[in-house]
């Protein structure tokens, strides 16, 4: 009961239209050829696959990118999405081509600039509604760091801690970069609705991305058998 009245929320039916699995598809394969470029240098990580497959080491570091994208990524888009149709309001994915093209220029270099697409939506937002639907995304990937991080310090020494390194970091850079309050990204639309939820949320991002430059990972290691 507000304001003397009755309001009533009907959720709808999770749905994608083939527009929006298409654009999810090509941001999948692009993001993950960005993050196999991030990393090809990465002997912890290439050392892994190239044991393990050989010659065939290539293919299987983009079959793991590609499944750590797909959680990771998937996962993020679908926070915002869900969160906005639980709501009531319409709301899909879309790719922008140009952004694509940019996260695999920046990938060469070594940063990954994730701007594959953005979640659309249609209907009344509230700044609070906009905020909170903004925040599902990187939440999901400060979730997804933190386990990642949680099975790098639990399995050190064995060879599927690099696994785990690859979903912290990839969460990691996309919780931080997501949460930078400019332009359209998350980051200024939480800004808007809470500061303080804004800064608690790009504090951990930003605890969890640096650790790995603070020597918190800097002794992992995985014994090949």
């Amino acid at each position: 009961m507000e304001d003397g009245q009755d309001r009533y929320y009907i959720v709808k039916p999770k749905r994608f239209s083939k527009i929006e699995i298409r654009d999810i598809l090509v941001s999948v394969l692009v993001l993950s050829i960005a993050f196999l470029i991030m990393f090809r240098n990465n002997e912890f990580v290439t050392g892994f696959f190239k044991h393990y497959l050989g010659d065939l080491w290539f293919l299987g570091m983009l079959a793991m990118m590609s499944a750590i994208v797909v959680l990771s990524f998937l996962l993020h888009e679908l926070g915002h999405k869900f969160t906005a149709q639980n709501m009531g309001l319409w709301s899909e994915y879309r790719m922008f081509p140009v952004g694509l093209i940019v996260t695999l220029v920046f990938s060469a270099i070594g940063f990954l600039f994730a701007a594959p697409g953005v979640v659309y939506i249609s209907g009344f937002v509230t700044q609070e509604q906009d905020g909170k639907i903004s925040l599902a995304g990187p939440a999901v990937n400060i979730v997804l760091s933190i386990i990642g991080l949680i099975g790098c310090i639990a399995l050190n020494g064995i060879p599927i801690v690099v696994v785990f390194y690859l979903l912290f970091s990839l969460n990691a850079a996309l919780a931080l970069f997501n949460l930078l309050p400019i332009g359209i990204l998350d980051g200024s639309k939480i800004m808007r609705w809470n500061n303080s939820v804004w800064l608690v949320a790009i504090i951990i991002a930003g605890l969890l991305f640096f650790s790995r430059f603070l020597g918190l990972l800097s002794d992992l290691y995985y014994t090949l058998g």
